[in-house]
């Protein structure tokens, strides 16, 4: 019998402008969620069922049940990150039954909620409708879920009614001054949430296994977090930490090795045809061109080089050579040994590449052997890749198989001491709070799409979207943008803002080196960190532009990055945020007047300018443009450079 009455509990944020309502009607529970009285989530149900069609989550009138409310505040430091120090604070609110608990976390920016179900034994989820009541009219930025090209795709911008299976991070404009994004953290052991319209807004969808389900689960077991952002303006969704804060601290201990680096790459040269991944004479990855990129990086100043197409299994269409794919067998061609020692001897460390087609089988096979390989050669950096539309069991990479798979491979990197890259992977949950050797993943149309599939507002749209899951492998730095078979979707200006405003702990110069050698610009590309000390959002507008300043961990300079969309515009920057009573150096790289995406895309300059905490400055952006700025203390210049006017 279910319960016929209401009950409710109310918890605030700690500073008081969200409040969460928690009901339970007729046996269901509800969560309702306000901003200053405004209803940003109305009461919406929530529901788990297994695979007798039984709600996990209802409550019977004979079961007893609890609120508990607790409050937390605490600072933490990451390795690598955005920002250093991190600040979890909430209010939390516990629903308890004898079978299950549901723990909502409320911060200022954010809610989060889990389900965590007591018991023993063997289970099937069969569906999870974990519902967001919302204005079903408002304006919402999404990709399609569940397709070939998994996370690969321009980004939509419909009614929320009008959305078909999508992708988290999804992001919804509710009013002038209310965005919210819906995503979920701490994502183990069960398959990727997306959502799906509702006759009152959104619900979910769990990626299913091949059998149909969502996950087979032994009890005791905690869900993902389902968490909403809610923020003023919509550059400011990204200022929210709840998807870090939701994971768990860190199991390595020892955080040393995990160095973030810049890298090079015999990668492009594949995509513009003049090199090969599978062997021949225009083979990419053999030792005496491996020799040169080595070469090539040490001069550049670049730490490390990614090497593709080295290994046994690339020859014919390699997306479907996942059962012969030997990773420690090198192509004749290809001495890798040789490779490694030189990259030693000049100070490179080489990022090894491990190609699976999406044959997790034959991979998880030649694992953790084919690791300890690279280990024993020095290679201390791995990108993996799955491309595949699914994988060879049937299922999708972002089900609960592929999520324990991606997952196996990070512990076991962790092991030794190897930092992955994972290309075609699940998406960003934050995990890299509690494995930090997972500094990055793609997961986006990236660059390699460039040619046509790519538009000017692709780059615009990632940062209140895609950027929300976490750091981004989005290969930037391309420089020979008039002079290739890929017509290119931005500036040279737009291609060095990439490095402030798409983050990754590893970020890839993924241009030939002949293009970089000698040019003034790439002195930007070199000297831009990796890892930084603070990140502060200044402005932006979904789908039209995004500004973005950040503060280096080992000095006091500043980097912004600023990218537009096709269309031209001038954007202004307030100082402000820089220290009070201090002199700076400005150097900014930018558009001129002559720029263009389409027909003059290589055009730019430099400029010194002095500045301080009172300045400000106007600076335009060409269409497909975008500008990179390095901000040093004054006191480290010996040259004179002119004042803003």
């Amino acid at each position: 019998m279910l319960m016929d009455t209401q009950q409710s509990h109310t918890i605030t944020s700690p500073e008081g402008r969200l409040s969460l309502r928690v009901s339970v009607t007729s046996g269901l529970v509800y969560y309702e969620l306000r901003r200053d009285d405004t209803v940003i989530v109305a009461p919406s149900p929530l529901a788990l069922y297994d695979q007798h069609e039984r709600n996990l989550l209802t409550i019977e009138h004979q079961v007893d049940y609890s609120f508990v409310e607790s409050s937390h505040d605490e600072t933490w430091e990451q390795p690598w990150g955005e920002q250093r120090y991190v600040r979890d604070h909430h209010n939390q609110l516990t629903l308890t039954t004898s079978n299950f608990s549901i723990r909502f976390r409320l911060f200022n920016d954010s809610l989060g909620w889990r389900y965590e179900l007591q018991g023993s034994g063997n289970h099937v989820i069969s569906r999870e409708e974990t519902t967001f009541n919302i204005d079903s009219s408002a304006s919402a930025w999404w990709i399609p879920a569940l397709g070939q090209n998994h996370y690969e795709h321009l980004y939509k911008q419909t009614a929320v009614h009008d959305i078909a299976t999508a992708h988290t991070p999804l992001t919804v404009q509710l009013s002038d001054t209310c965005y919210i994004a819906i995503h979920e953290a701490a994502l183990y052991h069960y398959g990727a949430m997306s959502l799906i319209p509702s006759e009152t807004g959104l619900v979910s969808r769990i990626t299913p296994r091949i059998d149909g389900s969502a996950a087979h689960i032994t009890l005791p077991f905690n869900l993902p977090w389902r968490t909403i952002i809610i923020s003023d303006a919509a550059h400011e969704l990204s200022l929210s930490k709840i998807m870090l804060n939701l994971n768990d601290p860190s199991k390595i201990t020892d955080t040393s090795w995990l160095e973030p680096i810049k890298f090079m790459g015999i990668w492009w040269a594949m995509f513009i045809r003049y090199a090969t991944w599978g062997s021949g004479s225009k083979h990419g990855a053999t030792t005496a061109n491996a020799l040169r990129y080595i070469n090539a990086a040490a001069e550049l100043g670049i730490k490390g080089l990614l090497i593709e197409g080295w290994n046994e299994g690339w020859d014919g269409d390699w997306t479907k050579n996942g059962e012969i794919m030997n990773l420690m067998q090198p192509y004749p061609d290809f001495d890798i040994k040789t490779v490694t020692s030189y990259a030693k001897e000049r100070g490179i460390e080489i990022v090894g590449h491990h190609e699976t087609s999406g044959n997790i089988s034959h991979y998880e096979w030649q694992l953790p052997e084919a690791y300890d390989y690279y280990r024993h050669l020095g290679v201390r950096y791995i990108k993996t890749g799955y491309v595949s539309p699914r994988l060879n069991t049937g299922d999708f990479h972002s089900s609960q198989v592929g999520v324990e798979h991606y997952q196996r491979t990070v512990e076991l990197a962790a092991e030794r001491q190897i930092v992955l890259n994972i290309h075609e992977p699940v998406k960003g949950t934050g995990i890299e709070r509690t494995w930090p050797n997972l500094m990055t993943r793609e997961g986006v149309m990236g660059q390699e799409y460039e040619g046509g599939a790519i538009t000017p507002e692709h780059t615009t749209v990632l940062p209140f979207t895609r950027l929300l899951s976490g750091p981004l492998d989005y290969t930037p730095g391309l420089f020979n943008l008039s002079g290739t078979s890929r017509k290119v979707s931005s500036t040279l200006a737009k291609q060095l803002a990439f490095y402030v405003v798409l983050y990754s702990p590893m970020m890839m110069a993924a241009d030939l080196p002949e293009h970089y050698s000698d040019h003034p610009a790439f002195t930007f590309i070199r000297d831009v960190p990796v890892t930084w000390e603070q990140t502060i959002p200044l402005a932006g507008v979904i789908g039209d532009y995004y500004v973005t300043a950040r503060k280096d961990r080992d000095s006091d300079d500043w980097y912004i990055g600023a990218v537009t969309d096709e269309n031209e515009r001038s954007i202004t920057i307030d100082y402000s945020f820089l220290q009070s009573h201090t002199h700076y150096r400005a150097t900014i790289y930018r558009d001129v007047d002559e720029t263009h995406w389409q027909h003059n895309p290589e055009a730019y300059t430099i400029e010194q300018q002095r500045i301080t905490s009172d300045s400000s400055t106007s600076i335009r952006l060409a269409p497909g443009g975008g500008f990179a700025i390095r901000i040093t203390p004054e006191d480290t210049t010996s040259y004179p450079y002119p004042s803003f006017a």
